[in-house]
């Protein structure tokens, strides 16, 4: 029997998103389980591109930046395994994700260039450098009100993970990492993706988007293995 290939699956989100920050264990849980057998593949949707227009369009209405603080305050009341400060949204507020979401893009392409060596990075276990990073932004901004937006604070949590400044820097200024980041557009765009967070399989066939649990990932990933297995079975 010819051996599989591994599922290759999009994964849209923003950094600033709740729904992602709380999906977080989902994605690790799908990651243990299946291990080789699936793929990440990690892009950023600008959701919060910018956030004083994402607040005035969605929550003006409703009581604005502190309404919006409540509701986020609230889902971490429903989901215990997310650790969110009292002060969220109110309190450092950024302006967009824009600028995380190109930090990180120079992260992920200097790991894909092989230029990140686990042995001189901070990173956790289960997670690549990326991963980490990724995560780290996250937690610092839900839980200790970092101002994500901040490119100053950005370069303290690379200094932090002891990642190399000055390479995300010159890719950064370079426009590579913007240029990855406007790919990521163009796939959501292709995609169709309607917001945050957002797993696309099967080349485009299936999409979750939103909070789903994790049994729903599961029973997806599994049925395209079982598909991949029996197409497998007729070479």
């Amino acid at each position: 029997m010819a051996s599989c290939e591994k599922i290759e699956i999009l994964y849209f989100t923003d950094i600033l998103c709740v729904w992602a920050y709380l999906e977080q264990i989902r994605i690790d849980e799908l990651k243990r389980k299946f291990e080789s057998k699936v793929e990440l593949d990690y892009h950023f949707v600008p959701i919060f591109g910018s956030v004083n227009t994402k607040i005035k369009n969605d929550w003006e209405a409703k009581g604005g930046v502190k309404a919006y603080s409540e509701f986020v305050k609230n889902i971490s009341k429903k989901f215990e395994h997310i650790e969110i400060n009292p002060e969220i949204w109110v309190k450092n507020t950024p302006t967009t994700s824009i600028n995380c979401h190109v930090f990180l893009k120079a992260i992920q392409i200097l790991e894909a260039n092989s230029a990140l060596l686990k042995e001189q990075c901070v990173y956790d276990a289960g997670r690549s450098v990326f991963e980490t990073a990724m995560w780290k932004l996250r937690s610092a901004f839900f839980k200790d009100l970092v101002d994500v937006s901040n490119n100053a604070r950005l370069m303290e949590i690379a200094e932090d993970l002891n990642l190399p400044v000055q390479k995300i820097q010159s890719l950064i200024d370079s426009g590579e990492a913007q240029a990855a980041l406007n790919d990521d557009l163009q796939l959501k765009q292709k995609h169709e993706v309607k917001g945050s967070p957002t797993l696309v399989f099967n080349e485009g066939r299936q999409v979750i988007y939103g909070n789903v649990g994790y049994k729903v990932i599961e029973a997806n990933i599994e049925e395209l293995l079982r598909s991949q297995e029996n197409e497998a079975s007729w070479c």
